[in-house]
């Protein structure tokens, strides 16, 4: 086991008389919500806690006021010690509201993500014996009459109103223990059928100390909140962490498009965000390399190294102005950062800080912050947390993390075989990922262990990697490989606005001569199949290149759902 020592990168923040008195509450550990919740409103109570952008505000007093008033309507409809709440919101003050007022009562709060289908929700609320519901107006619709029926109360999160109530009896509320259950959580499958993941008070609470050595929250930052809220990432750290420091939470009342997002970042400036790879690979790709590449004499310039990165340079201050100029954390999780991507972050000074961790972790395993950086790592793992890899393989050093975390789940929802399947006997948790360790502790993920693919002489493939250099070709938007009939098939799903760029007379005539504009396309996928095995080793080089016409199905947190295109791409 690999020992690292992060004192070293406190000597500043010790210097600093905020940071002293912040860190000192490292050392008092909080066990549950209810303590957090009661520890920051006392602390700061005329401090705004959460607000909507050109909207409304709490303070910390105000938002415990309106956990007291859910509580009484929870309690008034016969909910007692452990009942469990489902909370289907867009993101918005309310949402914390209700978290905080569900778990803090003594009840089990389920949240959950607003992409799951009509379908899919019902199942959730019925496996997961909801009595009752805090929805948001449009997602209340994709309920089914026949589920909401069966509620003894759903409330309005918009006004805290009540939208219906079946049944009008004395319940309870009750303090809850470290060792009560918090959430059930329901993972959003990549690779199968959703699992409800049960978090205690004390899994999540964990999550504050494990997180404080690693980056201390001030109580003057201010985050824009920018992901579904009912996502582990965004509400452990997003939420409840923001809470516990006594920060200010900004949401959005819309999707965060572009035309949403920038006047936010210029009015909010915020200096803490947490996204997913997808929105900074997005910026990197549909923007700056578009336009650092936008002529001939442009990129050839670009693929020169040292005036690359000085382009990068300059991007970079844009960018930070572009997210306010005060953007002291900018947190990267969810997957794996694209490597290219990466590069530009680090070449552009940009701010950015990279975390690994997973919804059966409450979340976060790893992480690395500005000073740590290292390209393709995720930081090591943090302090408190035991580790191992299991089934090593001898000439890579790669295998499976598995990790004992105080805030580990204590297993699956009324599923005890996939329970059992998720812990080693000594009882530590199986990630699932395939990792390796630098000599300094510094974490390496290659893939999922379900996404390996075996080689005809044993080898292990990873997908991920050649996924990695297949999305760095300035066609390509996204792709996931897999295998069909013993070979590798590439998927790729085509960047159109960088096709009709470069070839804008050729899409003039595109309806007419459709003929001609895919025998171009056959040629572009050879191109791609020669580039990407220029670039990986024997064993993971492509047979096949074929086209997804329509974007990879995802999760609500942008993970491409692997498990519907295993398989895919068998030729006729």
């Amino acid at each position: 086991m690999i020992l690292v020592d992060y004192n070293c990168y406190f000597v500043e923040m010790q210097c600093h008389q905020q940071y002293k008195l912040i860190f000192s509450n490292y050392f008092m550990k909080l066990n549950t919500l209810y303590e957090i919740l009661n520890n920051s409103v006392k602390n700061f109570s005329e401090r705004i806690a959460f607000s909507l952008w050109r909207g409304a505000s709490y303070t910390y007093k105000q938002v415990s006021e309106k956990v007291a008033e859910v509580q009484e309507l929870l309690r008034s409809a016969g909910l007692k010690k452990g009942d469990k709440v489902v909370l289907l919101s867009s993101n918005m003050p309310n949402w914390g509201v209700c978290y905080f007022a569900i778990t803090t009562g003594g009840y089990t709060v389920v949240p959950v993500l607003p992409d799951f289908t009509s379908a899919d929700l019902d199942r959730i609320v019925e496996h997961s014996e909801a009595k009752a519901m805090c929805v948001s107006d449009k997602l209340f619709t994709k309920i089914s009459k026949e589920v909401s029926a069966k509620m003894n109360i759903i409330i309005r999160t918009k006004n805290l109103s009540v939208l219906s109530q079946n049944v009008e009896a004395e319940g309870e509320l009750t303090t809850p223990q470290p060792e009560d259950l918090a959430a059930i959580i329901y993972t959003s499958g990549t690779t199968s059928q959703p699992k409800g993941v049960m978090l205690t008070h004390y899994n999540l609470a964990s999550q504050m100390w494990l997180i404080d050595p690693l980056f201390l929250v001030r109580e003057d930052d201010i985050f824009l909140s920018v992901l579904p809220m009912a996502h582990t990432y965004e509400c452990t750290l997003g939420l409840i962490l923001a809470f516990h420091h006594g920060a200010h939470v900004v949401y959005l009342d819309k999707a965060p498009t572009v035309s949403v997002l920038l006047p936010a970042l210029a009015e909010v400036r915020p200096t803490i965000m947490l996204t997913v790879p997808l929105i900074i690979e997005k910026i990197f790709k549909g923007k700056v390399k578009k336009t650092l590449t936008s002529n001939a004499f442009m990129n050839a310039l670009y693929g020169v190294g040292f005036i690359r990165r000085y382009l990068h340079r300059i991007a970079g201050k844009k960018l930070a102005k572009t997210f306010g100029g005060r953007i002291r954390f900018f947190g990267i999780g969810g997957s794996k950062l694209d490597g290219e991507v990466e590069q530009f972050l680090l070449d552009a000074n940009f701010i950015y800080d990279v975390g690994y961790g997973l919804t059966e972790t409450a979340p976060l395993i790893a992480g690395m912050v500005d000073g740590m950086l290292r390209h393709g790592s995720t930081g090591p793992i943090l302090k408190g947390i035991e580790y191992r890899l299991e089934n090593v393989d001898e000439k890579t050093g790669i295998g499976e993390l598995v990790i004992k975390s105080p805030s580990q789940m204590v297993g699956y929802y009324k599923n005890p075989e996939a329970t059992a399947a998720a812990f080693t006997e000594d009882g530590f948790f199986r990630t699932g990922d395939l990792c390796c360790f630098d000599k300094d502790g510094w974490l390496y993920i290659k893939g999922r262990s379900k996404n390996m693919i075996l080689g005809p002489s044993g080898e292990n493939i990873y997908p991920e990697d050649i996924e990695n250099v297949l999305n760095s070709h300035v066609f390509i938007s996204e792709s996931v490989v897999t295998e069909s009939e013993g070979k590798l098939v590439a998927l790729v799903h085509f960047d159109t606005e960088a096709i009709e760029a470069k070839y804008a007379e050729m899409v003039d005539t595109w309806h007419k001569k459709k003929h001609e504009f895919d025998l171009f396309k056959e040629d572009l996928m050879r191109e791609i199949k020669q580039y990407v095995n220029e670039r990986v080793n024997r064993y993971s080089k492509i047979s096949d290149v074929v086209e997804e016409e329509q974007e990879f199905e995802k999760t609500a947190t942008k993970k491409i759902r692997r498990f519907l295109y295993t398989g895919k791409g068998k030729k006729n």
